[in-house]
């Protein structure tokens, strides 16, 4: 009777490990949700937003008043690893890197001129601080989304999502 050699069953084991390892990353690079805005808007439900995209700013103390009510958000996404492109409103910073900001659907939104409804606005928080190009930086965000409201001074907020990956925007 031949005795298995252990370090041949070790790499055996470990080349195993490694393919169900490379197949689970193959798998969860595929379930990221690629999101637009208008998906984050019910079914049935029309966007409001497009209409302040234009408006210059009189009294911008009176922005977070001037948000449209919202129609509700969608849950279809809760828990899903998603992606999801945008322009970043710093909300709290960990020295010169953001750790906690708007995504918005424009540039402009919630500073220049009125929010956008809270589910056309995205929280975003994460553990490594983004070291952003300014205000409005385009990024895409990846990371765990849901649904979420929160108020802040700017606006009402619909959902959430904490950022595994934030790279600069590109076409």
């Amino acid at each position: 009777m031949v005795k298995p050699d252990p370090v041949r069953r070790r790499v055996c084991f470990g080349l195993a490990g490694l393919a169900g390892l490379m197949a689970t990353q193959s798998r969860a690079a595929e379930d990221v949700v690629d999101l637009e805005w208008r998906d984050l808007i019910p079914p049935g439900a029309a966007s409001r937003h497009t209409e302040f995209q234009r408006l210059l700013p009189h009294d911008e103390t009176a922005m977070a008043s001037g948000q449209p009510p919202s129609t509700g958000v969608r849950t279809d996404w809760n828990g899903r690893i998603v992606r999801l492109s945008g322009f970043i409103v710093p909300l709290d910073y960990d020295g010169t890197g953001v750790t906690a900001f708007m995504l918005v659907p424009y540039v402009g939104a919630c500073i220049h001129v009125p929010p956008p409804p809270a589910n056309q606005l995205v929280l975003v928080t994460t553990e490594q601080p983004y070291e952003a190009d300014g205000l409005f930086a385009a990024v895409t965000v990846t990371g765990m989304f849901g649904s979420a409201s929160t108020s802040t001074q700017l606006a009402e907020i619909g959902y959430a999502l904490s950022a595994d990956r934030i790279d600069a925007y590109r076409r």
